[in-house]
């Protein structure tokens, strides 16, 4: 069942901005696997990039790296004009080194998992005001007042008192964007959202993801849904074996891709 959503009465316009997030070769392994091979792109505020290509291409984890899930071993990223706070490429491996400078940053980046990751112990508005009470020092009745006019906008309002183990997967999810968006993150970064998903309740949080991006919301979405990345992107990033084959705009990349590896990836998925 689609979920129909209300844009929010002040859409700002889309901006073409300064780069809002640079990702500059940046290079990532785990043990022998090199995932990430020189990783470039770059997303302005108010834009939706769409990060696509097949799996183990890397894209996850360039998402997990911005947010210093993971650390790269080599390059650089930079979010609203500050570097991530890591020391310099060496041998024994890179550090962050300034703890501060990090919750700084993270404050302005929100994440949505695959897998959900609400607190099972807590009921779903306790999961939403939970970041802005104890992280972000709301006032509790304040924090409530936001996170039921969040849970209203993502049609689970009814289920503000119920433990994340009596909901769908659907309902779980768009929880999980209620509670991104209550700590009023500047992008957002939307890990395969819909992958866990059964195909009916796909089309529940993609009607959420399509109303964030009418409002001119900041998001790097990992996504195998071809025809939202074709309709809601700015830009449109391929990722091929851990490098970036292609980007551009998605009605060229998707009508006129300019490599073979991402014109035999759209002939396989779509």
């Amino acid at each position: 069942m689609l979920i129909e959503t209300r844009p929010s009465p002040q859409i700002p316009l889309r901006s073409v901005n300064q780069d809002f997030i640079q990702v500059d070769d940046i290079h990532k392994s785990f043990g022998d696997l090199e995932v990430l091979k020189g990783v470039t792109f770059s997303a302005t505020q108010n834009q939706v990039v769409s990060l696509i290509g097949s799996s183990g291409s890397g894209k996850s984890t360039v998402l997990r790296c911005i947010n210093l899930l993971e650390i790269p071993e080599r390059g650089e990223i930079i979010i609203d004009g500050q570097p991530l706070p890591l020391s310099a490429p060496n041998a024994s491996g890179r550090v962050i080194t300034n703890r501060k400078a990090l919750r700084d940053i993270r404050a302005k980046i929100g994440m949505v998992f695959q897998s959900f990751n609400l607190w099972s112990h807590l009921t779903v508005l306790q999961n939403v005001i939970e970041g802005p009470v104890q992280v972000l020092g709301q006032n509790r009745k304040e924090a409530i007042e936001r996170a039921d006019a969040l849970l209203e906008r993502v049609g689970i309002f009814d289920k503000r008192d119920t433990y994340p183990a009596k909901l769908s997967g659907g309902q779980q999810q768009r929880a999980a964007i209620a509670r991104t968006l209550a700590m009023d993150p500047k992008v957002i970064l939307f890990d395969e959202p819909t992958s866990a998903l059964d195909p009916e309740m796909i089309g529940e949080v993609l009607a959420v993801m399509r109303d964030l991006a009418d409002e001119g919301r900041s998001m790097i979405v990992v996504t195998h849904e071809m025809d939202f990345a074709r309709e809601v992107s700015d830009k449109v990033v391929f990722l091929d074996k851990g490098i970036v084959g292609e980007e551009g705009p998605p009605a060229k990349l998707f009508s006129n891709p300019g490599t073979e590896n991402c014109r035999q990836f759209l002939q396989r998925i779509t």
